[in-house]
């Protein structure tokens, strides 16, 4: 075993051995430092991954890339005449020569601007563009904007391309193979995630969202729930002035979408809206067969089922912003979404007792499932000085949801016999608090502190009804009703302190503090579940090499706690054989994770490479087991089974053919060990263990041809799934899409095809007890060819952009060097207003004459 621990250190050794830059020579060691932030000239954006080279007498000695918001910083410095150069693909390159470092000053150069350049290749104008993944220190970003094969689709569509990454076919998505975790959009949570992730994930439309944040080593700063890490959606805004009205429309083979969004921004105010509807219609077939053990009797039941799928989700919102003055921002919105999902079943059951068949049964059964959430937030930001600053927010949200259904018990020429309905009304509410502050120490000190207090209500009232005419329901006095009433406060507070140092290390600690406090009743019987209170630290540490090598290593502690639909104790009897019910006695879970990881340009090749483990105790996972009143069924419900352990790697790729070509993709490997409680037999319990490796991966390729056409495929893998019970086979995807931008890129036409070679994904699954065993596929039918169509309308002004923060952000601060102050820009200058810095002023004119010799070159 132990040569598989050696393995990851000997991959990062082999890494490690090619972190020198060609031409570099070597320097005695000092301590001065030069820093600045490189933005560009269209809104004043952070620039990240720009290069920055830095020159000793006309030797290459040092060069670094920015961070997310621009920053970069060169340490370890001597006395001597520098020239430094910055540059981005798609912007003109910038020089800055004659900087004087004396007596091992630090300078700071304070904000440089780059202005875009287009460069005709064969008649294509190349321009500059962000990778379609990026590597942070404690995140990875997918760039969803840059996906064209994505429009018409929602978030699941998205987050099925994003490494590390996994979505079924119902939309359930897990972080290298851990389903519980905290989904946020616009760090920010909402009371449909907390209700039903999938469904969440179907009311986002793919057009809407800008990058998708997989954050693996979140800090102290963010809540601490979510055991397997935090997936944080971040949708598209504009902060330019003026405004723009944009429409997008899709139909398909298996599904239709409709969309409008705009915004409005002049002078103090800005104000955006949006509306997005998609409907979709899939059919499925379904076989299953499982066998149970009732003492010495063996029962069999086989089913077999069609059925059809029709849904209709909607999203909508408005939102403000406001400059108080200069130095306190407002913003705020509301946001509605609705669900309505609707499925027609013809299911065939037969049941065999000792190998004769015993019964059999022919049901119609119709589901229904409706919501509506709704969510408001209050934002304050107060900025003092650049990076120091102090937030409150705000957020309130609601979610009334029905989960009911019919089912009709017909004869073998379909006429009506009886008929049972379950009723499900849920309610989940919460109301949350949180106040942040942030204070730079020094240039390279960064001190946060804060609080939150979260106040959630969840409801669930439910009962059956049964028919013998059709039509004509009367409550059912023998089948299961109640009720459950479910408080939960979380209260915390955080700090954490984050050092970069001259020579590249950046250390970002913290510790957060929750308590958690629950009132639950069920059936008017009160649930003695404790307080607990939780201690939650996080570590994360990274070094740049030379040649923009890095390594970084993390550490944190995260909580589970179950979520309504774990919670929710209606029993669902849609599929008599196959009832499913949730636990409001559940615990919560606690998670131990740690991570290495490298990465590093190897030539046109962006590599990343990381290593994981997750440890959890008092896990939650779906366990089943016979039911002795139903010969042949099965319940499933949610228990802490005890322990789950996680090993595993994940390795992706950005790979560069030409300027018009890219190619990205990645696999993922994780190896599981559960062992938990289980039901044996005559009722005892007994310890069940499983073991075994979880697999899949992506490739995605893009090509730019002339005209401004763009062509897009993708493919997907998700292999085995294990379960402590069982296991669950994989399933694949593909699609290719052609684009067209027309009329400056104001408009796009765009055709796509998905899975159009099958006649849909095929999906196995297998569950293995001492008392039952169960296996079942199901073929889900979405072959689809779309088009799609959008276009938009307006005038925006990128020279007026307003460069101040409007919203509070949970983004961390990482990086090195101190935020700078205002800068004036000229064309394709780069001027400091202010001269903080040890070199001398240099001119326009000298500038000027700098950029047009390089541009020369």
């Amino acid at each position: 075993m132990k040569k598989y621990f050696l393995l990851p250190v000997f991959l990062l050794s082999s890494l490690l051995t090619y972190s020198q830059i060609p031409g570099a020579s070597a320097q005695t060691k000092g301590k001065g430092e030069i820093s600045g932030m490189v933005l560009t000239n269209e809104g004043g954006a952070g620039v990240e991954f720009a290069t920055v080279s830095l020159s000793l007498e006309d030797q290459l000695i040092d060069g670094t890339i920015t961070d997310e918001k621009g920053k970069f910083t060169l340490g370890g410095l001597i006395d001597g005449t520098y020239k430094l150069e910055v540059s981005f693909i798609g912007y003109e390159k910038i020089i800055l020569e004659e900087i004087v470092m004396k007596d091992e000053k630090s300078i700071d150069l304070e904000n440089i601007y780059l202005s875009g350049a287009a460069t005709t290749l064969d008649e294509v104008t190349v321009t500059g563009q962000r990778a379609f993944i990026e590597e942070k220190v404690d995140r990875m970003v997918y760039n969803a904007e840059k996906d064209n094969l994505a429009k018409g689709g929602d978030a699941a569509d998205i987050l099925r391309k994003v490494p590390l990454l996994s979505v079924d076919l119902e939309g359930n998505v897990s972080l290298r193979g851990s389903s519980n975790i905290q989904v946020l959009i616009n760090n920010k949570p909402s009371t449909i995630i907390a209700s039903n992730i999938a469904d969440a994930l179907k009311m986002l439309p793919a057009d809407m969202i800008k990058t998708v944040e997989v954050i693996t080593s979140p800090s102290a700063k963010y809540d601490a729930e979510g055991s397997g890490g935090i997936i944080n959606i971040i949708t598209k805004k504009n902060n330019l002035e003026g405004y723009y009205l944009n429409v997008n429309t899709g139909v398909g083979l298996r599904g239709s979408n409709l969309g409008l969004n705009g915004s409005l921004r002049t002078g103090k105010f800005g104000m955006t809206l949006g509306g997005f509807g998609r409907a979709f219609y899939n059919k499925a077939e379904v076989d299953m067969e499982q066998m149970t053990l009732l003492g010495s009797t063996t029962n069999l039941t086989r089913q077999f089922s069609d059925a059809s799928d029709d849904g209709l989700f909607g999203r909508y919102n408005l939102g403000f912003d406001y400059d108080i003055d200069e130095t306190q921002f407002l913003s705020g919105g509301v946001r509605y979404g609705l669900r309505s999902f609707k499925r027609d079943e013809l299911q065939t059951t037969e049941l065999f007792s000792d190998d004769q068949l015993t019964n059999s049964s022919l049901r119609d059964i119709n589901s229904k499932r409706y919501s509506g959430t709704i969510d408001f937030n209050l934002d304050y930001l107060k900025r003092f000085s650049p990076g120091h600053e102090f937030s409150v927010s705000t957020l309130y949200s609601r979610t009334d949801e029905n989960s009911n259904f019919v089912s009709d018990n017909l004869n073998t020429d379909l006429s009506f016999i009886n008929s049972i309905k379950n009723l499900n009304d849920n309610l989940n509410k919460e109301m949350t608090f949180q106040m942040d502050y942030v204070r730079p120490i020094s240039d390279n000190q960064i001190w946060e502190v804060g609080g939150k207090g979260i106040f959630r209500t969840v409801n669930s009232d439910y009962s059956y009804e049964f028919a013998t005419s059709e039509g004509v329901f009367t409550p059912d006095l023998t089948s299961p009703a109640g009720t459950l009433d479910y408080d939960q406060n979380v209260t915390a507070a955080y700090t954490t302190y984050t050092l970069s140092t001259a020579g590249k290390f950046t250390f970002k600690a913290g510790v957060r503090w929750e308590k958690t406090h629950i009132d639950a009743i069920q059936d008017e019987v009160s649930i003695d579940i404790p307080d607990y209170s939780n201690i939650v630290p996080s570590f994360n540490v990274s070094k740049n090499f030379k040649n923009f090598t890095t390594l970084k290593l993390g550490y944190n502690r995260r909580i589970q706690r179950p979520w309504l639909m774990q919670l929710n104790p209606n029993v669902n009897a849609q599929n008599s054989q196959n009832i499913q019910i949730g636990n409001p006695n559940l615990r919560p879970e606690l998670a131990d994770n740690i991570e290495l990881g490298i990465s590093k340009p190897i030539k046109n090749v962006y590599l990343n490479v990381s290593f994981f483990g997750r440890s959890t105790n008092n896990a939650i996972n779906q366990v089943s087991y016979p039911i002795d009143s139903i010969p042949g069924a099965i319940v499933t419900t949610f228990e802490n089974i005890g322990k789950e352990k996680s090993l595993g790697t994940n390795v992706f790729a950005n790979i560069t053919i030409s300027k018009k070509w890219t190619i990205n993709g990645g696999f993922d490997l994780l190896y599981s060990h559960l062992e938990g409680q289980v039901r044996g037999e005559n009722g005892t319990t007994e310890t069940a263990t499983n073991s075994g490796w979880n697999y899949g991966g992506r490739l995605m390729s893009q090509y730019k041809l002339n005209g401004g056409w763009t062509i897009q495929a993708f493919s997907f893998m998700r292999g085995r799934r294990v379960q402590l019970q069982g296991s669950r086979s994989g399933f694949g995807m593909y699609s290719i899409g052609l684009n067209k931008d027309f009329n400056n890129g104001q408009g796009s036409i765009g055709l796509g095809a998905e899975n159009f070679l099958n006649r849909g994904w095929n999906v196995r699954s297998e569950l293995v007890s001492p008392t039952f065993s169960q296996s079942s596929n199901m073929l889900l039918i979405n072959r689809n060819i779309k088009i799609n169509f959008s276009y938009r309308l307006g005038k925006l002004d990128a020279q007026s952009t307003r460069k101040k923060t409007r919203s509070v952000s949970n983004d961390d601060l990482m990086g090195g060097g101190g935020n700078s102050e205002g800068m004036q820009q000229e064309g394709g200058t780069a001027q400091r207003s202010g001269n903080r810095g040890a070199r001398p002023q240099t001119s326009k004119k000298e500038v000027k004459k700098k950029e047009k010799e390089s541009n020369n070159n």
